[in-house]
């Protein structure tokens, strides 16, 4: 079947007497062929299982049953085609504990995949598993729908979110984690470390965090990972979707068992959820992990990804091919998908992985059908501006967020501003004393909303920014300190990053923390650490021993954040109505959030954040009598009204109701 659509050389896709001559390519396939019904996948009883595949341009579909992952050759059971290219069959009996495949014929060439909607699969994901997912639950997961111990989040501003790759976070050798680089050993409590540290949990619950930000946790390429080679070393971020409605086998305690990881990770967010914190997944439908291989491509090629007109892959991503997300039965895939997780999981949100090459219609979708679900529910991405094989104005980028109310936007020019440039090592940013950047700074303090004519970003309001200063992404804040700082001290640096993560924490918008961010993490100034060895990625907890100050500096910043809504305003108006910046000397940045902003009980507050290493003298606004509230080591008060600001930092003041 030739591609119906000006290409340089035709591709090939099956015999067009599947589709009755209609290419996969052309315009009338979705109006053809797409499928509505929610039976999609395998549902399972111990009376019968019943197989529903979407093929339509497959001439014959078999569904292959395996007793093992081991095993070459299953069994052959034929489904029968019905409506819009859909395929079933129905077997009669217990089925619990096989696996199977799909296995269809594309003109005269037979594939066989796992089935798309798998939700629990073999080791290393290449045939998924028939299991009963009741019997995957923990005790009182039935109840466990909100996190027991935290008040309702009335707003996406409220949150403090705070990103984590499992494996870093337990894999070091003074942890004190008995699950190491497991789903389990984020649920233990009662963890200590050198000094008697709090670690694990407990550390991150101490924080005063309100979610966890995993970093991807579905089944991913067995060429990142292998799970039956566990016992070697082995680390990856895991950006390579390959069963994406499956949990991923190398962080279960046995990737042998289908539902033992379903369990283990359902009891983990169970245990984060019982500690009063949320839970967001990471999430990469943008993607997948070899367009060639994976299971979509073989069960109805040319359909899922998104093609050039030479016919190669759509390459916007750089990981080799783009989903094709703005076709009918891909959007709808991803939906339903996000839809599975939030509910069987008990999700509390999704960050959206390159959310840029992803159509505006689906990721609105996403929210709308969220909200059915639970408004509180949080939707984050990567809304970067990327070239792909779609039309710019469809796609759900920073152009585009007067299209995406509700989804929040990872916010790179406050984060460049205020750090450096993160493709310049050496550039310094705001807080390396980089002169000229106080306007950029500033668009980033108001929650990248337009604030006057010469502030203003992608945001409509506050809660579709996130400001952050690191992520898992690029060099940690430190090393970015230390390299574009060289001739600074190790006091000066620290001072840097205090400062630069006080910004994001009393800057409006919603603030994203990098785990380790709190200790000064590094990397040993690898930019990009996605399979470094275990050393460069492990959570450091002598290194949190030993910046214990540092810690617990940024769990007053958090709680001050929580403490005062002056920090959480709700909408673009209240900013502009509220937040009022003061004369400052360059270098500096001061202003003021006043009349009980945001409900807050303090009648006005001052913040100044000074990156003049010699100190700065500014005249205080006369609204009262200022007392301090956080930086009060770095502030020397002056009769005449004047406030000096002694090294670099952030001090905040108050004047009470």
């Amino acid at each position: 079947m030739s591609v119906q659509r000006e290409m340089e050389e035709p591709i090939y896709f099956g015999d067009p007497a599947a589709t009755s001559g209609v290419s996969v390519f052309d315009q009338d396939f979705d109006m053809l062929f797409s499928y509505d019904g929610d039976d999609l996948g395998l549902a399972y009883t111990p009376a019968c299982s019943a197989f529903c595949l979407w093929a339509p341009t497959a001439q014959e579909a078999e569904v292959v049953l395996y007793d093992s992952w081991q095993q070459t050759a299953g069994r052959r059971l034929p489904m029968v085609r019905e409506v819009r290219g859909t395929w079933r069959l129905t077997v009669s009996g217990d089925l619990e504990g096989k696996l199977y495949t799909y296995r269809v014929r594309i003109g005269e060439q037979w594939n066989e995949a796992a089935d798309p909607y798998a939700r629990a699969v073999g080791v290393n994901g290449d045939r998924a598993a028939i299991i009963d997912l009741r019997k995957t639950d923990p005790e009182r997961w039935a109840e466990d729908k909100l996190p027991s111990a935290a008040p309702p989040l009335a707003h996406p501003v409220d949150a403090v979110i705070y990103e984590l790759h499992l494996r870093d976070l337990s894999i070091h050798p003074a942890s004190g984690i008995a699950h190491k680089g497991q789903y389990l050993g984020l649920a233990e409590s009662g963890t200590r470390g050198p000094g008697g540290i709090l670690t694990g949990l407990d550390h991150i619950a101490d924080l005063g965090v309100t979610h966890i930000q995993l970093l991807p946790i579905y089944d991913y390429s067995t060429e990142s990972v292998d799970e039956t080679k566990l016992d070697q070393p082995h680390f990856n971020w895991g950006y390579d979707p390959k069963n994406f409605n499956a949990p991923e086998g190398s962080y279960a305690t046995d990737p042998y068992l289908p539902g033992l990881r379903i369990t283990e990770l359902k009891t983990m967010i169970q245990a984060l959820h019982d500690r009063g914190l949320r839970v967001i997944m990471d999430v990469v439908y943008n993607h997948v992990y070899d367009g060639y291989r994976v299971n979509f491509t073989k069960l109805v090629p040319g359909y899922y990804l998104r093609y050039k007109r030479d016919g190669s892959l759509s390459n916007g991503s750089g990981c080799g091919n783009d989903t094709a997300s703005e076709r009918i039965m891909m959007s709808r895939f991803i939906v339903d998908s996000v839809l599975y997780w939030a509910r069987e999981y008990h999700l509390d949100g999704f960050r959206f992985d390159l959310m840029g090459l992803i159509d505006i219609d689906t990721m609105a979708e996403i929210r709308r059908r969220l909200d059915e679900i639970d408004p509180s529910i949080m939707t984050i991405g990567e809304g970067w501006i990327m070239e792909t094989e779609l039309a710019m104005e469809r796609l759900a980028n920073q152009s585009n967020a007067d299209a995406l109310p509700g989804i929040g936007q990872f916010n790179d020019g406050y984060r460049d501003a205020v750090k450096g440039n993160i493709f310049l090592p050496d550039d310094p940013g705001f807080i390396g004393g980089r002169s000229g950047l106080e306007q950029a700074v500033k668009t980033g303090i108001t929650g990248g909303v337009v604030y006057g004519q010469t502030t203003g970003q992608f945001a409509d309001e506050p809660q579709q920014c996130v400001n952050y200063m690191e992520c898992h992404d690029n060099h940690t804040l430190w090393d970015k300190i230390v390299l574009s700082s060289p001739g600074a001290s190790n006091g000066q640096h620290r001072a840097m990053h205090r400062l630069a993560s006080a910004m994001v924490l009393t800057s409006q918008g919603i603030p994203f923390l990098h785990a380790g961010q709190e200790f000064l993490r590094t990397k040993d100034g690898v930019e990009n650490s996605f399979r470094s060895p275990v050393d460069i990625n492990w959570l450091d907890w002598e290194r949190c021993a030993a910046y214990a100050d540092d810690v617990t500096y940024m769990k007053k910043l958090i709680a001050l954040r929580r403490a005062h809504p002056a920090f959480r305003l709700r909408s673009a108006e209240e900013i502009r109505a509220k937040l009022f910046f003061e004369k400052a000397p360059a270098g500096v940045i001061a202003y003021t959030l006043r009349e009980h902003a945001g409900g807050d009980e303090a009648q006005h507050l001052y913040v100044v954040y000074n990156t003049n290493l010699e100190g700065s003298t500014l005249a205080l606004p006369p609204l009262g009598g200022w007392e301090p509230l956080l930086g009060e080591e770095l502030a020397e008060f002056h009769t005449d009204g004047r406030l000096t600001v002694k090294g670099i930092g952030m001090v905040v003041l108050a004047v009470r109701a």
